[in-house]
C-alpha cells in the first residue's frame, strides 16, 4: 500500500471515529426538545382560540412522561390552573360505565347481545323493530334520542324515553346518544345493587390509584374544580374573540359523563388502554372484553368506528383509540396510539374543545421514540385563508332581488358591499362567516351541485347562484309559516335553536349552525335528523296564538318561542 493510499485509509477511520464516538441526542433530550416545541404550540393555540385553562398529561405504556398546565382555572380570581385542579372528563366517562359492564360479563352477570328488558323490565321505547339490546345502546346504533337536558342526571331520562319511537331498526345506523349510557349507567345500578358511581370507584378509580378523580360531582366538588366558561352568545355561532362567561354549574352522577379528573389519573387510566386492560397489579379488563371496549361495532364515519364507549381509527398504518368529552364549560380528548404505546389527555374549562393540540402532542412524541425528526407545529393559517376561494365566487341573488357579490382574491373569500371588500372566515365545510350584525346570528351555507356551488343560504333566506338551475318558486303547507322563529327552553345544554323555511323544507337550525331537516310524520308532527340520515328526533309545534305556535316539543322537551329573532 502506497504512502498517499495509507493516508486516505487513515483519514477515513478518524472520520468515522469521530462521527461514531459522537453519542446520539438522549431520548431524555429528544422529549425536552418536543415539550418546548409543545408549549410553544399551546401559548398560541390557547391565546388564537381564547381557551382560558388548560392541562396536559403524556404518557406512554410504562409511566407518566410529563403533567403541564396552563392558564387559568379561574379568570376573574386570577388563579392558576395547577396539577391538582380537577375538570370535568365529559363523554370520556362513557368507556368507564362500559368498562364496569365488561366486567360484569366477565362474571357471567351481564350480556351485552341481550334485550335491555332483561336487567331493566322498566325499560320501554315504541319500536317496529326487534328489541334494543346493551350492544346496540352502547355502540350508538339503538336509534334512541341523543338528550333529554331539561333533567339531567335523573333516572327519569331513562324511563322517558318509554314516550318515544326508535327512529330505524337497531344496529343499522351510528347516532350518538347520551341518554343510552345514562341507560347504561342505570343497568350496572340494577346488576349489582351499587350506584353506578360506587361502581366506577370500586372497579376502576381504585384499582389504578386514581386517588384525584371523582365518579360523579356534587356542589361539595365545586371548589376543587376549574371554573367552566360558555359564550356569552349562545344563540349563534362564536368566533375566538367573542367574549366567555362563567358556565351555568350543575351537579351530575350519570354514566354518560359524570366523572371529573386530573390529567396524572387519566394518563393512568389511559396507561391501562394503552396496555389493553393491563395494570401492574393485574387486569382491570380481560384481553376480550378489551376487543369488545373498542371493536369496530358501528361506524361513526369515514374510517372511525365506534365500540364501546371508546372510538377506533387508523392513521398512517398506526391504530389509534380515543374519545372526546364535552360538559357546561368543559371539554377534553384522550388519545391513544395502540401501536407506539403513546397517550395523551387534554383537559381544557371552555367548550371549544383543546382543538389540534392532543394531536400534535402525539406527533411529537412518536418522532421522539421512534428517532425522527421533530415535526414543526401545524401551519398557523390566516382565519381568512380559503384555499378554494374561486369555488364559491360569483353573484348571489335572493327571490326579492337582494345580491351578494362574492369575489376571490389571494386566497380569500371577500364579499363585494358599498365598494368595500370583507373576508369571509372559514367555519366548516362549505360554511363561512360575516362579521357584519345582520349576518351573526347563522353561518353562510353553500350548496353543490355535481361538484359546482350553485346557491347559498343563510338561515331560511335562499340565494341563488349563476349556475344554478333549479325552480324558483315553490309550495309549502300554510301551517309552516306559523312554526318559524326561535324557541328556548331554561337549562345549561341544548336550549335553543330556530325553525326557518328554506326553499320548500322545514329546517331546525342549532346555534352553532348544524341543521335538522324536518320531514312530516303523517300525525300532524315532524322526525328530525340530518339531511341524508335516519331521523330518531320528534317534534310536534302546538299553542298558536296570532299565527304563530308557541311551543316546539323536541323529543319530549318543551321549548318556547322567545322575543328575539
Amino acid at each position: 500500500m502506497n504512502r498517499n493510499r495509507l493516508l486516505k485509509v487513515l483519514i477515513v477511520a478518524l472520520l468515522a471515529s469521530a462521527v461514531f464516538g459522537q453519542s446520539p441526542p438522549s431520548r431524555d433530550a429528544r422529549l425536552n426538545e418536543a415539550y418546548n416545541r409543545l408549549d410553544a404550540y399551546v401559548a398560541r393555540e390557547m391565546r388564537d382560540k381564547g381557551i382560558p385553562g388548560l392541562s396536559l398529561a403524556l404518557t406512554d405504556r410504562h409511566g407518566l412522561l410529563r403533567a403541564s398546565t396552563y392558564g387559568y382555572a379561574d379568570v376573574k380570581l386570577k388563579k392558576y390552573v395547577t396539577p391538582e385542579t380537577e375538570f370535568e372528563i365529559g363523554s370520556i366517562s362513557k368507556s368507564f360505565t362500559s368498562i364496569s359492564l365488561l366486567q360484569l360479563g366477565e362474571q357471567g352477570k351481564f350480556d351485552p347481545r341481550q334485550p335491555i328488558t332483561k336487567y331493566l323490565p322498566w325499560f320501554s321505547i315504541h319500536s317496529n323493530y326487534t328489541a334494543v339490546t346493551g350492544h346496540d345502546v352502547m355502540s350508538h346504533s339503538a336509534g334512541l334520542p341523543r338528550d333529554r337536558d331539561d333533567i339531567p342526571s335523573s333516572l327519569y331520562q331513562a324511563v322517558g324515553v318509554r314516550d318515544r319511537w326508535t327512529g330505524y331498526e337497531p344496529g343499522k345506523h351510528f347516532a350518538y346518544s347520551n341518554i343510552g349510557y345514562q341507560i347504561m349507567g342505570y343497568l350496572l345500578e340494577e346488576i349489582t345493587g351499587k350506584s353506578s358511581a360506587e361502581n366506577v370507584r370500586e372497579r376502576i378509580l381504585q384499582p389504578l390509584g386514581m386517588t384525584h378523580s371523582e365518579p360523579l360531582f356534587t356542589h361539595d366538588t365545586y371548589t376543587r374544580l376549574a371554573t367552566g366558561y360558555a359564550p356569552l352568545y349562545d344563540d349563534r355561532p362564536n368566533h375566538s374573540s367573542s367574549p366567555l362567561i362563567e358556565a351555568t354549574w350543575l351537579e351530575y352522577a350519570a354514566g354518560d359523563g359524570a366523572i371529573v379528573s386530573t390529567p396524572s389519573d387519566m394518563a393512568a387510566y389511559l396507561r391501562m388502554l394503552l396496555n389493553r386492560g393491563s395494570t401492574p397489579t393485574g387486569r382491570i379488563i380481560s384481553e376480550d372484553s378489551f376487543r369488545l371496549l373498542t371493536q369496530h361495532a358501528s361506524q361513526e364515519s369515514e374510517g372511525m368506528w365506534y365500540g364501546y364507549g371508546m372510538s377506533s381509527w387508523t392513521v398512517d398504518s398506526h391504530n389509534y383509540i380515543g374519545h372526546a368529552g364535552g360538559m357546561v364549560g368543559y371539554s377534553s380528548q384522550l388519545r391513544g396510539d395502540m401501536d407506539d404505546g403513546l397517550g395523551v389527555i387534554a383537559l381544557v374549562n371552555f367548550p371549544g374543545g383543546p382543538g389540534d393540540i392532543p394531536d400534535y402532542a402525539l406527533k411529537l412524541l412518536r418522532a421522539v421514540y421512534e428517532g425522527r425528526n421533530l415535526p414543526s407545529p401545524p401551519d398557523q393559517q390566516p382565519s381568512e385563508r380559503v384555499a378554494n376561494a374561486a369555488d364559491y365566487a360569483g353573484t348571489y341573488t335572493a327571490a326579492d332581488g337582494k345580491k351578494l357579490i362574492l369575489v376571490a382574491e389571494n386566497d380569500q373569500l371577500l364579499l363585494l358591499r358599498d365598494g368595500q371588500k370583507t373576508a369571509l372566515e372559514p367555519y366548516g365545510k362549505e360554511l363561512f362567516l360575516l362579521p357584519f350584525p345582520e349576518f351573526a346570528l347563522f353561518p353562510l351555507r353553500f350548496h353543490r351541485e355535481n361538484g359546482a356551488v350553485t346557491e347559498l343560504f343563510y338561515g331560511g333566506d335562499w340565494y341563488a347562484g349563476e349556475k344554478y338551475s333549479g325552480p324558483r318558486k315553490f309550495e309549502i303547507p300554510a301551517e309552516w309559516a306559523s312554526y318559524s322563529g326561535h324557541y328556548r327552553a331554561n337549562h345549561a345544554w341544548f336550549n335553543n335553536f330556530r325553525i326557518v323555511i328554506r326553499k320548500d323544507k322545514l329546517v331546525l337550525i342549532s346555534p352553532e349552525g348544524s341543521e335538522w331537516l324536518l320531514t312530516p310524520d303523517g300525525q300532524g308532527g315532524f322526525w328530525a335528523g340530518e339531511e341524508g340520515e335516519p331521523p330518531r328526533e320528534q317534534i310536534n309545534f302546538d299553542t298558536p296564538v296570532h299565527g304563530k305556535t308557541l311551543r316546539c316539543i323536541l323529543s319530549g322537551l318543551s321549548y318556547y318561542r322567545t322575543f328575539t329573532p
